[in-house]
């Protein structure tokens, strides 16, 4: 049987649980923590937290621990704000307190559960920070409503409001931390991408026409498809886009679609909230938070699972999502760039990919040629990678000969930009500072270069030395051992 000085308020345990409360810098374990000491008292039957949110104007059931009334359990219905008790007291920030002599007590719960439970009073008091209500505490009490404890009321909805606050900055700084790390690990995966390819560099038409196009959509919101084979530079394009548009001052975050597991393209895109699934153990912003104000980059989108299709184009659309695990919408302000090397039609046509998505997609499509199309770019892109490599391999740069650009605008390219870089990236290495030699594959005599169709015949022996040359020839062997100066 507990005493009366057991059931009755305690000043000192209630400063100490609102100091234990204080220190808990996370906002869900500040609240647990709170109600599970509260009730831990004889004196408090059952308590309950609801916070105000201001998107819908309502509060909402935050936590609840004790024995719990009949008719509320298993409610937690959203309370407008001004309606009932609880409402009441979240719209003017005063304590609103119920005894048992008051005409409504009989509605507030069950009679039988307030008369086993030896209910005395029913207490709603504000969580308050700086004259803003967050929320309310609403607990019933096996003791009457004391002179003595009312100061201590209120003080509970000051210090917990004070705490509340300061876990909600704490919690908003590490959010913005962990979105500063990924952001930080994007750029440097797009810096590692983007050294694959160099900048927009060349002079041709077809670059001068694909220049024009950024400069045309990159100011505006649509979206945009490039289009173009392996190893083309669509990145580079997407990332031109980025740079020229009103964005760029905020993040450029790309997605790699082929690389991301199938169970996991919801979680990547969306983000996920602790314990929403196998592994999930923490919450984690997704691609489309993390690009918030930017723009997102879907790399390969013909990648993406038909039966997540549907949700991207929802995003594309309506501009909401929401995390996996979490009932929360929000909103996406972000500008999507997606690039893809197959032919979105026939996949449409094969049911693969949604056709409404492909037409949301292919607003500004942007073709970007292969390199085949652009032989009039590779001397400076071999200039430039030459550079680049010799850097960062820390090699003696090499000396890049006329012969050896011609022998480069003579290959096909299938791999196209990207196996030009690695080419030469190779012979960098072989050259030692010396004259690059390019190891090409299919570099047989039924395909001569260029310069090969306009010089003499030179008469070879079976060990490929010439048996005599030319003073023409001298002069032309001499040429092409100099090294080529580009502007």
């Amino acid at each position: 049987m507990e005493s009366t000085s057991d059931s009755r308020f305690d000043p000192n345990y209630a400063v100490q649980m609102l100091l234990d409360a204080a220190q808990e810098l996370s906002l869900e374990k500040l609240l647990q923590k709170f109600v599970t000491r509260a009730v831990a008292r004889p004196d408090v039957a059952f308590a309950q937290i609801w916070m105000v949110d201001k998107a819908d104007g309502c509060l909402h059931l935050a936590i609840a621990a004790g024995s719990v009334p009949p008719q509320l359990s298993g409610s937690a219905d959203p309370i407008p704000v001004g309606t009932g008790i609880h409402g009441q007291v979240a719209a003017t920030g005063q304590r609103i307190a119920r005894r048992k002599c008051d005409a409504d007590w009989k509605q507030l719960a069950d009679p039988a559960w307030l008369k086993r439970e030896r209910i005395e009073a029913f207490v709603v008091t504000p969580i308050t920070f700086k004259d803003e209500v967050l929320g309310v505490i609403a607990g019933f009490l096996r003791h009457d409503m004391l002179a003595e404890s009312l100061p201590y009321g209120d003080m509970f909805g000051t210090y917990l409001g004070a705490a509340v606050a300061n876990a909600r900055a704490f919690e908003e700084i590490q959010r913005l931390k962990t979105q500063l790390e990924q952001q930080n690990a994007y750029l440097e995966e797009e810096v590692l991408e983007a050294r694959a390819f160099g900048d927009l560099i060349g002079q041709s038409g077809a670059l001068r026409q694909i220049v024009s196009q950024i400069d045309l959509v990159a100011p505006t919101d649509a979206s945009v498809l490039i289009l173009g084979e392996t190893g083309t530079g669509k990145e580079l394009v997407a990332r031109e886009i980025h740079r020229r548009s009103a964005r760029k001052d905020k993040p450029l975050v790309r997605v790699n679609c082929a690389s991301i597991p199938k169970e996991l393209f919801e979680s990547e895109f969306f983000g996920h909230v602790r314990g929403s699934f196998t592994g999930a153990i923490k919450d984690r912003a997704g691609r489309f938070e993390t690009a918030e104000g930017g723009t997102l980059f879907l790399d390969e989108i013909g990648e993406v699972p038909l039966e997540m299709q549907g949700k991207l184009l929802r995003v594309l659309q309506e501009k909401r999502y929401e995390r996996v695990g979490e009932d929360r919408t929000r909103t996406a302000n972000v500008r999507i760039v997606a690039a893809t090397n197959r032919d979105l039609k026939q996949a449409v046509a094969a049911g693969r990919f949604r056709e409404d998505l492909y037409y949301r997609l292919h607003v500004f499509p942007i073709q970007v040629v292969p390199l085949r199309e652009r032989i009039d770019d590779i001397p400076l892109l071999a200039k430039h990678f030459v550079e680049l490599s010799a850097k960062d391999l820390n090699c003696a740069k090499p000396r890049l000969t006329r012969a050896g650009v011609v022998k480069l605008q003579s290959y096909d390219w299938p791999g196209n930009v990207r196996e030009l870089r690695n080419v030469i990236e190779r012979a960098v290495i072989l050259a030692r500072g010396g004259a690059l030699e390019f190891d090409l594959p299919n570099q047989t005599a039924s395909s001569p270069s260029p310069v090969s169709k306009s010089r003499p015949e030179i008469q070879a022996t079976a060990a490929g030395e010439p048996e005599y040359l030319t003073e023409a020839e001298l002069q032309l062997r001499e040429r092409d051992d100099v090294p080529l100066i580009l502007q």
